[in-house]
């Protein structure tokens, strides 16, 4: 059962009241859609709620009231994929050979002091990219309102940096 218009524009304006009770409306939904996507019946239970504090966090950044379905699967979806990678140890996508071979031997602690110097050896313009959309994942749109750049700007410095992380990681 999908929530009224009214209720989560209401809970986008601020009201507590419809809040709570959006959040518990939605919460249905997002089990349905967690199970859809988690693989394990424990990712389910953490997605289900990290999605309701991440709902509860940026409603009022919902731009249109028809796309909370939408927005609200695409919240639940990458929390399962980000789930997903922390159960492998990887934080950034890493298509190298050379990495993912290390990384296979690597320890998970081991892979996470590396991936932190890799990407505090970034440029600060490429290491804000990278930790808004991988750590805060925000959008590309979100991203380029926040750094006051193009969308394509944006994509440049993200691809640029996922390569800068990579031939850190391979060296």
């Amino acid at each position: 059962m999908m929530a009224e218009p009214d209720l989560i524009a209401a809970a986008r304006d601020g009201d507590g009241a419809a809040i709570a009770r959006l959040l518990a409306q939605a919460q249905p939904d997002i089990r349905r859609y967690a199970r859809y996507n988690c693989r394990t019946a424990s990712d389910v239970e953490e997605a289900v709620q990290e999605v309701l504090i991440l709902l509860y966090r940026r409603i009022a950044t919902l731009r249109a009231i028809g796309a909370f379905s939408g927005w609200l699967a695409t919240m639940v979806r990458r929390t399962c994929w980000r789930l997903a990678r922390g159960l492998t140890g990887l934080a950034v996508p890493i298509e190298d050979a050379e990495v993912a071979g290390r990384s296979a031997t690597a320890s998970d602690g081991e892979l996470r002091v590396d991936l932190a110097r890799a990407i505090e050896a970034l440029p600060e313009h490429y290491r804000r990219i990278v930790l808004l959309r991988d750590v805060e994942e925000l959008t590309i749109d979100e991203i380029a309102a926040a750094v006051s750049a193009s969308r394509e700007a944006v994509k440049a410095r993200l691809h640029r940096a996922r390569a800068l992380i990579r031939d850190y990681l391979a060296a």
